[in-house]
């Protein structure tokens, strides 16, 4: 009789992690991208199709906790702190802001009918390699801006992200 294997806990809380840190260890300031449906706590009327950019730099956030489970902090949006409660499963890419390295991931899996995504389970890999991304920021949301719009090339927008093979 063939014995199943434990299933091994998902590397995304741990990549994130490291990235975060890489980033903090050469002065960038790390963004991640969001997938936002009900699991995720974050301010609504920063959401624009379904996702959400906030940047996660100490400078930015107050109690960061990036948990196998969830990325927790509180920030400013507009001057009126936020918490925020992201489930590490809707974080599909983090990357630095200066010079758009990074990872991006999977996005979370569909939720059935009256479940909640945050308690579904990780989804199995696919066989594609996770690549870097780099970002073209052009005007994402960061918390820590002064509530004074940021002067921007004109483009407006939302940071793209763009897959490098």
């Amino acid at each position: 009789m063939k014995t199943s294997e434990p299933e091994a806990p998902s590397t995304r809380p741990y990549l994130i992690r490291a990235l975060h840190e890489w980033c903090a260890d050469n002065a960038f300031s790390p963004y991640i991208a969001v997938h936002v449906d009900a699991a995720v706590q974050v301010p609504q009327e920063f959401v624009k199709n379904g996702e959400i950019v906030l940047n996660v730099s100490f400078d930015a956030t107050s109690g960061l906790r990036l948990g196998n489970e969830f990325i927790e902090f509180k920030a400013r949006f507009g001057g009126v702190p936020r918490d925020i409660v992201v489930p590490v499963t809707h974080v599909v890419a983090i990357y630095a802001r200066e010079n758009g390295q990074g990872m991006a991931f999977p996005p979370p899996p569909k939720a059935p009918a009256g479940v909640s995504s945050a308690a579904m389970p990780e989804p199995v890999p696919n066989r594609e390699p996770l690549r870097s991304v780099t970002a073209e920021a052009s005007g994402e949301v960061d918390p820590s801006a002064p509530d004074t719009p940021p002067a921007s090339p004109g483009q407006g927008g939302r940071p793209h992200l763009k897959r490098v093979k």
